[in-house]
């Protein structure tokens, strides 16, 4: 798998951290996007994620980034306050030895995302500013419903902020889930900040998740074309196979991770 380096949210297994590994393990998996295992998290204390990180060195396994939940919270946070929780989201990635941290860019009224254009850009600013001072990457996630859901909207994020702390997480079936054809329009337009991989595929027909190449993502093309540009980056397994959290076992993510590999061995 040139060029191309597997990680999964191994929560979506179990909660239990053990069996996480132990799946990831059976699929030569040795990289977790850590998001939960018993609790969220941004829920651990300091000695609890010190715990997890030595069991997770004991194994063999490293976090290709925090799968934390910042910015996916109403637009009206107090942001001030809101920085606390995300400067220990940092710390969170310090303790986890991982440069990148997942975050979303707030939920606005609905109907009115693009009202709250310079909002989400100056917030997301001073977050990558703090990131940077830490050398931690930001790796904004598509989702519905948030301001960054739609292309058109990750690219005024991204050049908005324009900072090297800033790149794209990108996600064929969250934009599907918003109407959005992934590939080729969300990919061209953000070609260029696309730095981590979320796989998962979608239908436009009702928004139902997919094992990758089994929906209307067209992940096979959009891997195909990373991989000439010269991608090399995480592609994170996030089967959500029965629509819920954790997803359905490992029984379900055995299913999402040979439909990645169907794909992987056609490149």
């Amino acid at each position: 798998m040139p060029g191309f380096v597997l990680s999964a949210f191994a929560d979506e297994i179990s909660k239990d951290l053990n069996t996480q590994m132990d799946v990831l393990d059976a699929h030569n998996i040795k990289y977790i996007e850590f998001r939960s295992a018993d609790k969220p998290v941004l829920s651990y204390t300091r000695d609890e994620l010190r715990d997890i990180k030595k069991k997770l060195d004991d194994r063999g396994f490293k976090v290709s980034a925090v799968g934390s939940p910042i910015g996916k919270v109403d637009i009206s946070v107090d942001f001030n306050e809101y920085l606390d929780t995300f400067k220990w989201c940092l710390e969170v990635a310090h303790i986890l030895d991982t440069p990148y941290i997942r975050m979303f860019s707030f939920y606005p009224p609905k109907g009115k995302a693009d009202e709250y254009e310079s909002v989400v850009i100056e917030r997301i600013g001073k977050m990558a500013d703090l990131a940077g001072a830490e050398n931690i990457v930001l790796l904004h996630e598509n989702e519905k419903d948030i301001y960054g859901d739609t292309a058109e909207r990750c690219l005024k994020i991204l050049k908005g902020v324009n900072s090297p702390y800033l790149w794209a997480t990108f996600d064929p079936a969250n934009f599907i889930q918003c109407g959005v054809v992934p590939y080729p329009d969300a990919y061209e337009l953000l070609k260029d900040y696309i730095k981590y991989v979320h796989v998962k595929d979608a239908k436009f027909d009702g928004g139902i998740v997919t094992p990758a190449g089994k929906g209307d993502g067209r992940v096979e093309e959009l891997l195909k074309v990373l991989h000439k540009s010269g991608f090399e980056g995480f592609l994170s397994i996030e089967p959500h196979l029965n629509n819920s959290l954790p997803g359905g076992g490992p029984e379900l993510f055995d299913v999402a991770y040979k439909a990645l590999k169907d794909i992987l061995d056609k490149i």
